[in-house]
């Protein structure tokens, strides 16, 4: 017998360190999700259309954006492969910032009953492929943390910088902002 297998939980002991990964990913997933709102809210309406640079998202496209990310959730948790050429990659521009917010709400809702109801299969592999072409294959724990987690993390920075060169109070997300101590 390996090394590998000999140390390998069984029975009530895989599940239970199941159950901690995901608790863990629950409360940095309702973290996240909770700072991320406070930077949404922040858009204002007028401003949507509102982009730095002409190769940039608008304001209103990467808030669509970041409300829609945990919508890859479902793919990762309930799925074992996903196929990338099979989802649009672009939104149509949202009509307001209410549907923006709406969007945030349905699908971080929808990602935590994805989470909270995961299981033993947090430690399977996922895989996402591109036109039939596998690009990578990673625990489900991992894709979920990149994709969703740390995808969000890296839209909110930019979408708190869009704040700033529009003069809207950017909160404070891991600690002060110049405007929120």
């Amino acid at each position: 017998m390996t090394r590998a297998t000999s140390v390998a939980p069984t029975g009530n002991h895989a599940t239970l360190r199941q159950l901690a990964i995901r608790d863990t990913l629950l409360a940095e997933y309702d973290h996240e999700m909770a700072t991320t709102r406070k930077v949404l809210e922040r858009v204002p309406e007028e401003r949507l259309t509102w982009r730095p640079h002409e190769r940039s998202m608008t304001l209103g496209g990467l808030a669509q954006h970041v409300a829609n990310i945990p919508n890859w959730s479902t793919a990762i948790l309930d799925d074992v492969t996903f196929e990338l050429t099979s989802s649009p990659l672009h939104l149509a521009e949202p009509a307001s910032h209410a549907a923006i917010m709406a969007l945030f709400l349905a699908s971080t809702a929808k990602a935590r009953r994805a989470l909270d109801k995961a299981d033993g299969e947090l430690s399977a592999t996922w895989t996402l492929r591109r036109n039939g072409h596998e690009v990578f294959t990673m625990p489900r724990t991992a894709a979920f943390r990149t994709f969703v987690v740390n995808h969000i993390v890296h839209h909110r920075g930019q979408l708190s910088v869009y704040l700033r060169l529009n003069d809207v109070a950017v909160p404070a997300i891991y600690g002060p902002s110049a405007d929120e101590g």
